[in-house]
């Protein structure tokens, strides 16, 4: 029976260790998918905050437009 006991000790062994290295990789995979998230939060954010301004920038420009307008027409 100590012939069996050793090659399956051996297996049990890696076998743990593979789960070990699973685990590390699970923990790692967390981290980055929670890292992810947050810049993709960040960058919706970001993209919110441009469409903001662009569309400020266009209310301006159209009213620039029209004052222009309205002094080429008045001249």
């Amino acid at each position: 029976m100590d012939t069996h006991e050793n090659p399956l000790q051996t297996r049990l062994s890696r076998l743990a260790g593979r789960v070990d290295d699973m685990a590390t990789e699970l923990d790692k995979l967390r981290r980055e998918n929670l890292s992810l998230l947050s810049q993709r939060e960040n960058l919706l954010d970001e993209r919110a905050k441009l469409k903001e301004k662009n569309e400020l920038a266009k209310v301006r420009v159209d009213a620039m437009i029209s004052r222009l307008r309205s002094l080429e027409s008045n001249s």
